[in-house]
């Protein structure tokens, strides 16, 4: 299983590490700390969630976490279909 979230698609998305980002030590382009890739993971949470009086095991994010708390549906704030 991927790292996605299972009501919006949301994944790790990669970015740009960068130290002194000005120069090191007094301007010195020269002697810059070079920008190393890393990822940006989501916060993935497991929970169990009741969908058409069947419970199921989901990895979703905390932002739709949030929302399903907020609203107390998937419905009512997602058109994603989940079947």
């Amino acid at each position: 299983m991927s790292y996605v979230c299972q009501i919006c698609g949301k994944k790790n998305v990669m970015g740009r590490s960068q130290h002194h980002k000005r120069g090191v030590a007094g301007k010195r382009w020269i002697k810059r700390a070079p920008e190393t890739p890393r990822l940006f993971k989501i916060n993935l949470q497991r929970v169990t969630l009741k969908i058409n009086e069947d419970t199921k095991k989901m990895r979703i994010c905390t932002k739709c976490l949030k929302r399903i708390k907020k609203y107390g549906a998937i419905r009512k704030y997602s058109n994603i279909h989940i079947a």
